[in-house]
């Protein structure tokens, strides 16, 4: 079945072409954030959060950086009354912030919302009425000069009380169900309400834009914005804001390109809570400037603590995969992905990529928003690489391993995971190398070694070897104190093989730094690694050869 054929074009295009936010790249300023999640939001949610909550959830938002807050509809329940009243009487409200509180274009919620806000050092009355075609037709019955009316009746009752509250108030008016309203007659509508209002440069109004319900694609709305943007009356005294839903999943791209098209505000919540699909997601809007180099004027860099108490809050959880705050946003799996990662982090990590965070595959620097590289960025399963395995162990152990050595350590940690049919932690991935790579003395190990060199000449080695709960003691001469000890292992136990690859570095700086050497020998074509770890490198050194001569043996 052809359920298409039931739908048709349900939005309006402006009377005129407005396509000149086309040609800006991106966006150059933040516009005035306002938070909604205390309204919008909380109505959105199983259990609407209770008044001690919603003046915690407040109090985040203020740290955060939010300037204009919606706290409520006061004349929907006794909380959001209380709420408001709270806020007031409690001296709660930041000098530097203003709360905004919504109503319907009705005369007896608005003066039960006045009540609400008497006191109020400053705070938005947002007002609003349906004005689509649908909402004229079905619910109200109405013509346009009708519902037009009802937007005029409500903004001169907000100036009429509004001059006799005690507070300082400005005024907000949205044009409800915009997406299925004519743009002209839309318009028609604001300006309307601005001539009551009469704003100013020094005393703004503000009119909203809402997406309801979003059922034009973003740059149809981009365009509509944009003919707000040139046709506002008062257009110096008035900010013009956008309040976009997600019903087709592009609330950011409506909120971008709003911006782009002259919108001076958003209006949003954390992570897109609200109802259905929700509302634009601030954290993203935010974060997506930052990753062109724009301040958002809003604090993330602690998103993680954000996220839990948000989550604590709402009773909401944040999916796996949105942006910046998901779990597994920051995460690769795949092999290539996490060798270029690991890659372009040691190449940050050597200076070479200057002040600019350009590695590959992270868009933003976890660490600017509280993530960590350790846990965030390459985990491990079946589906992993030797890049992802030797940056999980440089990371968390501070071990680099040889660049010969990486692909048997990275088959061997995924065939394990594969086995398991489970993702490896780092602790796990330390285990299975410990086992396989440091500790592995399964044949013999080596309990003492001496050294002597005569000037000019070879060193020569006294070792003492534990074979089969046997002390062994050994002697060899070479042209170093590892050949010396290989020599001796040579002559024991009657093989042949080429020490192919040393490496040594440091593991940690200080009085407790030890050493990490990896020695690569080969036999018959195949290559047989160890590792030893010890303060004396010349111990680390002789554990990774037994290591090494364990395998062959």
């Amino acid at each position: 079945m052809d359920y298409s054929k039931k739908y048709k074009k349900p939005y309006f295009l402006p009377p005129e072409e407005c396509n000149d936010w086309v040609k800006k790249d991106t966006v150059e300023k933040p516009p005035v954030w306002c938070s909604v999640d205390l309204r919008d939001g909380n109505q959105a949610l199983i259990e609407p959060m209770s008044l001690e909550q919603k003046i915690t959830f407040f109090r985040m938002l203020t740290d955060i950086g939010f300037k204009e807050i919606e706290v409520g509809f006061p004349a929907a329940s006794d909380t959001e009354y209380q709420f408001m009243r709270a806020l007031i009487e409690r001296n709660m409200i930041p000098k530097d912030v203003t709360v905004q509180v919504l109503t319907q274009a009705r005369e007896h919620i608005i003066k039960k919302t006045f009540e609400a806000v008497k006191g109020a050092p400053k705070a938005i009355i947002h007002v609003y009425n349906s004005t689509s075609v649908a909402q004229r037709e079905q619910v109200f019955r109405k013509s346009k000069e009708e519902v037009k009316q009802i937007a005029i009746d409500g903004a001169k009752l907000l100036y009429d009380l509004a001059n006799e509250t005690e507070g300082n108030f400005s005024f907000e008016y949205s044009p409800e169900s915009f997406p299925g309203t004519e743009v002209d007659y839309a318009l028609e509508v604001c300006n309307a309400v601005l001539d009551v209002w009469k704003p100013t440069p020094e005393n703004k109004a503000i009119i909203n834009i809402p997406t309801t319900v979003q059922i034009a694609m973003p740059h149809i709305f981009a365009g509509q914005v944009e003919f707000f943007h040139k046709h506002l009356k008062y257009r110096d005294g008035v900010t013009l804001s956008v309040h976009p839903h997600n019903d087709r999943g592009c609330g950011i791209s409506d909120a971008e390109m709003a911006v782009l098209a002259g919108a001076d505000r958003v209006e949003g919540t954390l992570f897109g809570n609200g109802e259905r699909t929700g509302n634009v997601d601030i954290v993203t809007l935010a974060m997506n400037m930052v990753m062109h180099g724009v301040d958002p004027g809003l604090d993330f860099s602690h998103l993680m603590a954000i996220r839990k108490t948000y989550e604590e809050l709402t009773g909401m959880t944040v999916y796996e995969r949105q942006p910046y705050a998901g779990d597994l946003v920051f995460t690769a799996f795949s092999g290539s992905h996490q060798d270029a990662i690991s890659k372009g982090m040691t190449y940050r990590e050597q200076g070479l990529s200057g002040d600019v965070w350009a590695v590959p595959y992270l868009p933003v620097d976890p660490k600017d928003i509280g993530r960590e590289y350790e846990s965030d960025v390459i985990r491990i399963n079946s589906q992993s690489g030797k890049g992802g395995v030797a940056y999980i162990l440089r990371q968390n152990y501070g071990l680099m391993l040889p660049a010969g050595m990486r692909e048997e350590v990275g088959y061997l940690v995924k065939g394990i995971s594969d086995k398991r049919h489970a993702e490896l932690s780092p602790a796990d991935i330390y285990e299975i190398f410990e086992k396989n790579y440091i500790r592995n003395r399964t044949k013999f190990d080596v309990t003492a070694s001496h050294y002597t060199q005569e000037e000019d000449e070879n060193i020569f080695t006294r070792v003492t070897i534990r074979h089969f709960d046997t002390e062994k003691k050994l002697s060899g001469e070479g042209n170093g104190r590892l050949d010396a000890v290989s020599n001796a292992f040579k002559d024991y136990f009657g093989i042949d093989y080429t020490l192919k690859v040393y490496e040594e570095h440091a593991v940690s700086v200080g009085s407790a730094s030890k050493a990490a050497s990896y020695v690569g020998i080969e036999k018959d074509g195949k290559m047989y690694w160890g590792v030893g770890i010890n303060q004396d490198i010349i111990k680390s050194s002789v554990a990774a050869l037994v290591s090494a001569v364990n395998k062959i043996l």
